[in-house]
């Protein structure tokens, strides 16, 4: 059996997870985290605690078996957690995520994604195989690396000024 998709979706999330942990690092004043500006209804801290434990549930606890217990209220509902502990989050989401993708053969992703995904929760996804919801989970890494990229841009141009 072949695991190539599987290595291949093992580096897309790694480098997005890179990635953000790269952003989240460059805020100079972690105040910034915890700030929303624009329209944005999430600062960068929340959208990154929502990440990291996105990847820890979906891939590592329901693909990888890791025991991962996600709470995502508190994902949304913390704040001014440590820069440092926001980055450890990613890094163990990171260690999860690709160890398991990496194990992922290619009759596995054919499969029914065997676990909830919570409706409409994620954009109403709904059913589908496991390969179709790694694409949305890599879909949705990428749209929140976006949102706090133009985050960063906001903050900058407005402590610029």
């Amino acid at each position: 059996m072949s695991h190539a998709a599987g290595r291949e979706f093992a580096l897309i999330v790694g480098r997005e997870l890179d990635r953000l942990s790269e952003l989240i690092a460059s805020y100079d004043d972690p105040a910034g985290l915890w700030q929303v500006t624009g329209d944005a209804q999430n600062p960068p801290g929340t959208l990154a605690l929502h990440l990291a434990g996105n990847l820890e549930h979906y891939i590592g606890a329901v693909l990888g078996g890791t025991g991962y217990i996600r709470d995502r209220e508190a994902e949304f509902a913390d704040r001014d957690v440590p820069k440092e502990e926001i980055l450890r989050r990613i890094a163990s989401a990171k260690q999860a995520a690709t160890s398991t993708l990496e194990k992922l053969d290619d009759e596995t992703l054919k499969q029914m994604y065997p676990a909830s995904t919570g409706g409409g929760e994620i954009g109403g996804i709904g059913e589908g195989t496991t390969r179709h919801f790694l694409v949305h989970l890599a879909w949705h890494l990428g749209w929140h690396l976006g949102q706090i990229s133009y985050h960063r841009l906001l903050l900058s141009e407005r402590t610029a000024t």
